[in-house]
């Protein structure tokens, strides 16, 4: 699967904004790691109610070089070792929670860029 462009939700639009502002990260980093710490939590359940009518990402913005790693990541989260074939339109749907929920996490971790470096750092 190859995607060119990822639109979040609104929800998440206005909380990577405020994260990303007290973080002193841009926005897609800020998704980049909302996504890893979601994926250290386990897979997300159910399906994305939320519009997709947020902020819209190129996805080399969003993912660099590495969007087949995080694409496999996400793969290996909600479908373990052995995924069976599953619609792009579903793993695109469960990256969205994954941003959603990692950006819920981090509104409430990060509140300075330190906070962001010692998450990074691996000692948050």
């Amino acid at each position: 699967m190859h995607i060119s462009k990822f639109r979040i939700s609104q929800a998440a639009t206005g909380q990577v904004r405020i994260v990303a502002q007290k973080a002193g990260l841009t926005p897609n980093l800020v998704c980049r790691m909302a996504m890893l710490v979601s994926f250290e939590a386990g897979p997300v359940s159910g399906t994305s109610s939320e519009s997709q009518d947020g902020q819209e990402f190129n996805a080399y913005t969003l993912f660099g070089d590495f969007q087949p790693i995080f694409l496999d990541m996400l793969r290996f989260v909600e479908f373990g070792s052995n995924p069976a074939d599953v619609d792009d339109s579903v793993l695109l749907d469960r990256l969205r929670l994954h941003i959603d929920r990692g950006i819920r996490q981090l509104s409430v971790r990060i509140k300075s860029p330190a906070d962001a470096a010692e998450l990074l750092a691996g000692s948050a």
